[in-house]
C-alpha cells in the first residue's frame, strides 16, 4: 500500500481503532465519534481497517456483532502520516 494520503478524518478513525484492539461498533464509531458510514465504508474498501463479526449477549439475547478493527495496512499507513509530519 504505497502513498496512502490520509485525511484528518480517516488518521483519527485510525488513531481511535489502533488504541481498541477488539475493534468497535460501527453504531459507536458513527454515533459517538461522529464518523460516516461513507468513511467507515472507505477504510474498509482501501484495506486499512476490517470488519469482524463475533456474537454478543445483551438482555439474556444472543446477538451477532460487527466489529471495526485496524488492519496491518492501517497501522502503516499512520506511521507513514506521523513520519510525514515530522
Amino acid at each position: 500500500m504505497a502513498d496512502v494520503h490520509l485525511s484528518t478524518e480517516q488518521r483519527r478513525a485510525l488513531c481511535l481503532l489502533l488504541n481498541a484492539p477488539r475493534g468497535l461498533t460501527a453504531v459507536a464509531l458513527m454515533r459517538v465519534y461522529g464518523f460516516t458510514s461513507d468513511l467507515l465504508t472507505g477504510l474498509v474498501r482501501d484495506g486499512l481497517a476490517e470488519v469482524v463479526t463475533g456474537t454478543a449477549r445483551a438482555g439474556g439475547r444472543t446477538m451477532q456483532v460487527g466489529r471495526v478493527r485496524i488492519t496491518s495496512a492501517g497501522r502503516r499507513a499512520i506511521e507513514g502520516a506521523v513520519g510525514e509530519t515530522e
